[in-house]
C-alpha cells in the first residue's frame, strides 16, 4: 500500500540514508539487534525487552518513538536516557556529515530517518551488547528497515492504524509490518486476526505464535494487554539469548517458570505515557491524572479496562467522594466516532461513567519559554474540538433520554462536556475545581494523543 510519495515511509530517504552514511551502516551491520514492529504495543515490548536483557548484563540500546517531553527519550543506555552532552554531541556530528553529503540529488534525511541514523550512530560508538528498535511507522519502508540481518524479529498486536499510509485493510497492513521479516531470522508475533496471520505467515521464513503471560506475573508496566507483550519480549528475548550462546530455551515455559532475570526485568520495566498514575502538582490530593496515550480503537479498550480497575481499587482505599472526567484530544487524523464511544461504553461496562468532559486543541501551544492561554483565538480554530465535544454530547443525550425513559437518575447526573483554548486553561479550570470541592477527588483520565499525555506531564511538572 506505501508509495514512493508518501513522506518518512518512502523508499527513496532509506536510499539517502545508505549514501549519506555508508560507513554507519556498515558498522551497524555487526550490531545484534531485535528488530519489533505493530499497531499496538510495540513500544512496551521493546522495553520489556531490554529490561530483561540489561538484567543479564548486557548493555543495551533502546529506540524508541515518539517521545513525549524531551527527544532524548527516544534513545537509552542501559535504561537511562542519553545524557544531553551525549545528545548534543552525536547530535551535531550526524548532521553535519549529513550537510557534507548533501546536493539536490541527494537531500538531507526526513526528521525520522535522521534520528534513526543517530541511534545507530550512538549504538555503534556506545559499542552496546545488544540494539531493541522499535519501528517508526510500517516495517517495510521505515528508516529502522535498513539492517539486513537482525537477531530476531517480532511483530506485535495488528490493528487499523494509520491507514492512509498503510492500507485500509488488515491484510495490507499487515504486509507493510511484515516488510520487517529477513530471510532466516527467527520471528514471532502474537494472536491475530486470519486476515492479518495469514499474510504474517506468507512473509515469514519461519514464525512462531506466543501467548499471552500468565496474570501471576508482576509487570512493570500496567494493563491487561500488557501481559500479550510480556509474553512476545520473553519469546524475543529467550531466542536472542540462545542465538549469542548465554541461555538456552529450557526453564522458558509455564510448568518450570521464568527465570530470575526475566521476572526481575519484566517487573522493573518503565514506559513514560502509558498507563500512568500522576498527582497533580498543585493539588496531589484533589487532582489525579491517569495516563494513557491510546489512539486506537483496540487500544481505547485497554485504556478503559485499566483505568476502571484503577477507579475501583482507589474506591476501595478511599473514603473520599470521586468524580471522574475525561481530557482528550485526538488527532485530525483519527476518527473520533471509532474512538469516544468505544472508551465511554467500555468504561460504562465495567461500572465507572464520566461526570464531564473536556476537548482541548489538538495542537500544543506549550515550549520551553511559557505558553499562551489566550481566550482570543478564532472561534473557527476550535473547529475539531466542538466536533468531539458534540459527538461526546451525542452519547450523553442518548444516554440521558434512556434514563428519562426508566426514570432511575434525575437531572442532576446529567454529564456536562466543555471545550478550551488551551490545555493550560483546562489544567486551571480543573484546580478551580479542587479549591471549591475540597471534598471531591476529581480522577481525570487523560487520553486520546500521546501528544497530549505529553504536554500534561510537561504542564504539570513545571
Amino acid at each position: 500500500m506505501a508509495t514512493e510519495d508518501e513522506g518518512e515511509l518512502s523508499a527513496r530517504y532509506q536510499n539517502t540514508l545508505v549514501m549519506n552514511t555508508q560507513s554507519v551502516l556498515d558498522a551497524v551491520s555487526h550490531l545484534k539487534i531485535i528488530h519489533v514492529a505493530g499497531t499496538k504495543g510495540k513500544g512496551s515490548t521493546c522495553v520489556f525487552a531490554e529490561s530483561i536483557l540489561r538484567c543479564y548484563g548486557l548493555r543495551t540500546g533502546l529506540f524508541t518513538s515518539p517521545h513525549l517531553i524531551d527527544v532524548r527519550e527516544r534513545f537509552r543506555l542501559n535504561g537511562l536516557e542519553i545524557s544531553q552532552e551525549k545528545f548534543v554531541d552525536y547530535f551535531w556530528c550526524c548532521f553535519h556529515k549529513l550537510k557534507e553529503k548533501t546536493s539536490n540529488e541527494i537531500p538531507m534525511p526526513t526528521y525520522f530517518c535522521f534520528l534513526a541514523l543517530l541511534a545507530f550512530k550512538i549504538f555503534v560508538t556506545e559499542q552496546v551488547d545488544v540494539v531493541i528498535l522499535e519501528v517508526g511507522l510500517g516495517g517495510r519502508f521505515d528508516a529502522t528497515n535498513v539492517i539486513q540481518k537482525p537477531v530476531v524479529c517480532g511483530i506485535s498486536s495488528l490493528g487499523y492504524d494509520h491507514m492512509e499510509i498503510l492500507g485500509y485493510t488488515l491484510a495490507e497492513i499487515a504486509a507493510e509490518k511484515a516488510g520487517i521479516f529477513k530471510s532466516g531470522v527467527p520471528a514471532f508475533t502474537v494472536p491475530q486476526p486470519d486476515e492479518a496471520m495469514h499474510v504474517l505467515n506468507e512473509k515469514a521464513s519461519k514464525l512462531e505464535v506466543v501467548e499471552p503471560l500468565d496474570s501471576s506475573q508482576r509487570l512493570g508496566l500496567q494493563g491487561e494487554h500488557q501481559y500479550l507483550n510480556a509474553g512476545l519480549a520473553v519469546a524475543l528475548c529467550s531466542t536472542f539469548l540462545k542465538e549469542i550462546g548465554i541461555e538456552e530455551k529450557n526453564g522458558l515455559n509455564q510448568t518450570t517458570g521464568l527465570p530470575e532475570k526475566f521476572v526481575s526485568g519484566l517487573s522493573n520495566a518503565y514506559l513514560i505515557g502509558r498507563a500512568m498514575v500522576v498527582p497533580d502538582s498543585e493539588f496531589p490530593e484533589e487532582i489525579v491524572y491517569y495516563l494513557d496515550g491510546a489512539h486506537s480503537p483496540e487500544s481505547m479498550d485497554a485504556c478503559a479496562i485499566w483505568f476502571s480497575k484503577q477507579i475501583k481499587q482507589n474506591q476501595e482505599r478511599n473514603q473520599k467522594r470521586s468524580e471522574q472526567i475525561l481530557l482528550f484530544n485526538c488527532m485530525s487524523v483519527r476518527d473520533p466516532s471509532l474512538l469516544i464511544p468505544r472508551l465511554r461504553s467500555k468504561c460504562i461496562d465495567h461500572g465507572v461513567d464520566f461526570k464531564k468532559a473536556v476537548f482541548v486543541p489538538n495542537v500544543s501551544v506549550y515550549n520551553k519559554v511559557g505558553y499562551s492561554s489566550n481566550d482570543d483565538r478564532r472561534v473557527d480554530s476550535m473547529t475539531w474540538q466542538f466536533g468531539l465535544q458534540r459527538l461526546w454530547d451525542s452519547l450523553a443525550q442518548g444516554k440521558a433520554k434512556s434514563n428519562l425513559e426508566s426514570d432511575t437518575k434525575g437531572k442532576e447526573d446529567e454529564v456536562k462536556s466543555f471545550v478550551f483554548s488551551s490545555l493550560p486553561l483546562a489544567v486551571d479550570w480543573l484546580r478551580d475545581n479542587a479549591r471549591q470541592s475540597k471534598q471531591v477527588r476529581f480522577q481525570v483520565l487523560v487520553t486520546g494523543s500521546l501528544h497530549l499525555v505529553g504536554d500534561l506531564l510537561r504542564l504539570i511538572r513545571k
